[in-house]
């Protein structure tokens, strides 16, 4: 038992209020449950209720045992001078104010239906499951577990604009630089995101709207600054390159990060921070606006069509900068396309249509539904337990409620849980 559970019982009314009585046998009627409280001091605020006969108005704490009034100190804190009810699920002691009148306390477990008890010790109590209710789930309608997945989605959404909300502020609102910082945050993918972001850190975005007219000064920047062209080579391109950059350096002043940040141990070739790194510049050499054309388009094939880049030469026959490989084109993958809608460009849309106040869910959904769903270890566990992704949308509504809901048993904030805490 913990006092989440109270709250729950409390706020949704899930207990007996016909013949609702406190400790010393005095009717309550309920007229507001309140506000729950998110912050310090009592738990729901504002409520309104009937004692006795008589209307009450202000706040309602709860607690466990009646005793824990006194070991949290309330009677030292002025902020709960207004509370007009203590509600308890055991009682072990009289409350008494500073006026010496004792606090009116129901005992909620009195007036609690058993089966509401049952059913919560089912779900939070499970020993050795992957989740909670993963026995139960079958038993939940359709229509709440898709309206449910929806919400997840969005709150995946606001998790991922927090990082974007603050690279916005650090750069004063251009949406066009922290577009950059995130497509080098995600081109590293997980191994090598952060060397990217830093790498793109070390870089003011004016100078990359200075030099991506010319993809060699581009590509001299990039490899330079990740530490690339420190070493001697005799492969002409690079010496070209190397050459570029010292130039640049100076121009601009420029610091480079080292190269050793970078991983390639056990990545497949095509994922190779130099081949990721090229591809980033084929693209803005490419694509002279492109966060205008990323936020204009609304179809998966628009965006598919944008990430068609044409390596040069040299990375057509090369993964790195000392040995030459058959020759390939380096395209970018739908799939990895994907990753990039997922993890950048919608989320950045998100934030950029909210700073516009021109926020609309369904452009949102409509676009992430044309994506397929991620492959991974907790979506194949969801399919076993027949919730079957089938759009992007869902797999990352299931990934937010394996890891924000399920991993920490917060059944009692899940519609799911909800539901079945009520059957």
């Amino acid at each position: 038992m913990n006092e989440d559970f109270l709250y729950y019982i409390w706020q949704y009314k899930l207990f007996s209020t016909i013949a609702l009585f406190t400790i010393d046998d005095k009717p309550i009627q309920i007229i507001k449950s309140g506000t729950a409280n998110k912050n310090t001091g009592p738990d729901f605020l504002n409520s309104q209720l009937k004692i006795d006969g008589q209307l009450w108005a202000g706040n309602v704490e709860m607690h466990i045992k009646s005793s824990d009034w006194y070991l949290h100190k309330h009677e030292e804190d002025k902020n709960y001078d207004a509370v007009i009810l203590h509600v308890v699920w055991d009682y072990d002691a009289a409350v008494f104010l500073k006026n010496n009148q004792e606090l009116p306390t129901i005992v909620l477990k009195h007036f609690t239906d058993q089966h509401l008890l049952t059913n919560y010790k089912s779900l939070l109590y499970q020993q050795k499951s992957w989740i909670p209710c993963e026995k139960q789930m079958y038993e939940v309608d359709d229509f709440t577990i898709n309206n449910w997945l929806e919400r997840l989605y969005f709150e995946r959404l606001e998790q991922k604009s927090t990082l974007i909300k603050a690279l916005l502020k650090k750069s004063n609102y251009d949406f066009e630089a922290v577009l950059f910082q995130l497509l080098a945050k995600n081109f590293g993918l997980k191994i090598n995101g952060d060397a990217f972001l830093q790498l793109a850190n070390t870089i003011d975005f004016t100078i990359i709207r200075k030099v991506r007219f010319h993809e060699d000064e581009l590509m001299a920047i990039l490899f330079g600054q990740a530490g690339f062209l420190d070493d001697d080579l005799e492969e002409v391109y690079h010496q070209n390159l190397k050459e570029k950059y010292q130039y640049l350096q100076h121009k601009y002043q420029l610091k480079p990060i080292s190269k050793q940040l970078f991983q390639f141990f056990r990545m497949r070739p095509n994922n190779f921070p130099t081949i990721r790194i090229a591809q980033l510049a084929c693209i803005y050499v490419a694509h002279q606006n492109l966060f205008s054309k990323l936020m204009e388009s609304s179809k998966k094939e628009d965006f598919y069509a944008l990430f068609i880049i044409k390596m040069n030469d040299f990375w057509q026959t090369h993964y790195t900068f000392q040995k030459s490989s058959k020759k390939s084109p380096k395209k970018l993958s739908k799939s990895f396309v994907d990753l990039l809608l997922i993890n950048t460009i919608i989320p950045l849309k998100f934030s950029y249509l909210q700073h516009r106040n021109e926020w609309n869910q369904e452009i949102f959904l409509n676009l992430i539904k044309q994506i397929q769903a991620e492959k991974n270890s907790i979506i194949t566990k969801f399919s076993e337990l027949h919730i079957t992704a089938k759009n992007a949308m869902e797999s990352q509504a299931l990934l937010e409620l394996k890891n924000n809901y399920c991993a920490q048993k917060r059944c009692l904030q899940c519609a799911i849980g909800h539901q079945l805490l009520r059957k």
